[in-house]
């Protein structure tokens, strides 16, 4: 049985067994391989990084009714990497990204893994323990037979994603690397597929497209069948190009997946060599609950409300 123990700097971390853990790792990369990517990939050097940051603290001054960290350098970075350190671009980012908060508080506000336990419970939102082959985080979404909308709707969902990769977003080496996304569909039915609108799909993907400041690199479509096909059509009329070219289909074919995926960091299910325990939904949000002053930081930032 998996479960929630501290290392010696009292960093909480999931213990699968046979030293596989899941942890959030807050430290920022120092090793000479990271670096140079970042160098390569981001135009991450002194030079870039000082004048990136001075731009973008210059620009947000100007945004007078967004309240956000100023003198936070960690916080301005986790915009700048993914926008390779071009101010305009980690502002515009920024914009969006509190824009949309502003407008789906039903979504944006109180994002704290207490109000998402139940999700994490049901195991529908949880990470692989080990990172890719390329370093990125791999997040996996359980949408088929153990989501039952009666338990956890739509919109309680996509909260334990966004909180979910929150908690990514604090990963220097995920902001880097990027992360994955496995989206298991396996026994997904009609009933699931009504909880979908045109609304919904077009507000998800604008956040995954537009607002979101992660590398996303890729999405692989597990178990996928005739009613996923149903279902992707909602979706379709809204993917960009960009978006298009990094959505990989599967179905059951295991080979396909890990010509992308090293099998040593897949579970045996997904035709992997991965041999821990699973990860426990329950605890995982436990994990997560335990940085609830981040989280409480993350949810103080944002456009001010006109008062009444």
């Amino acid at each position: 049985m998996a479960t929630l123990k501290f290392d010696d700097n009292k960093v909480p971390y999931l213990d699968l067994g046979k030293g596989y853990r899941i942890a959030l790792e807050g430290d920022e990369y120092t090793d000479a391989k990271s670096k140079e990517k970042a160098a390569r990939e981001l135009r991450e050097t002194p030079d870039v990084v000082e004048k990136g940051m001075q731009e973008l603290r210059a620009l947000l001054e100007e945004e007078k009714s967004l309240y956000v960290p100023m003198d936070n350098d960690a916080f301005m970075i986790k915009f700048l990497r993914p926008c390779k350190y071009y101010a305009k671009s980690a502002f515009e980012l920024i914009q969006r990204y509190y824009r949309f908060r502003y407008k789906h508080p039903d979504l944006c506000d109180d994002l704290f893994p207490s109000t998402s336990k139940h999700v994490y419970t049901e195991g529908l939102v949880h990470f692989l323990p080990l990172r890719n082959q390329h370093g990125s985080r791999i997040l996996v979404l359980e949408c088929g037979k153990k989501w039952k909308p009666a338990n956890v709707s739509l919109n309680d969902l996509f909260r334990a994603v966004q909180i979910a990769l929150e908690a990514g977003m604090y990963e220097p080496r995920t902001q880097l690397n990027g992360a994955i996304v496995i989206l298991d569909m396996d026994g997904l039915s009609l009933s699931q597929i009504m909880q979908f609108t045109p609304r919904f799909a077009a507000m998800a993907l604008d956040w995954i497209q537009q607002c979101t400041p992660m590398r996303l690199k890729s999405v692989h479509i597990l178990n996928n069948s005739y009613l996923f096909n149903m279902l992707f059509a909602i979706f379709k009329p809204f993917i960009s190009e960009k978006l298009r070219k990094r959505l990989f289909f599967h179905q059951k074919d295991w080979n396909s997946l890990m010509a992308h995926i090293d099998a040593k960091c897949l579970r045996p299910n997904y035709g992997g060599t991965l041999d821990c325990l699973e990860t426990d939904g329950a605890l995982l949000g436990e994990m997560f609950e335990l940085y609830r002053k981040e989280y409480e930081l993350a949810n103080s930032f944002g456009y001010l409300r006109k008062q009444d």
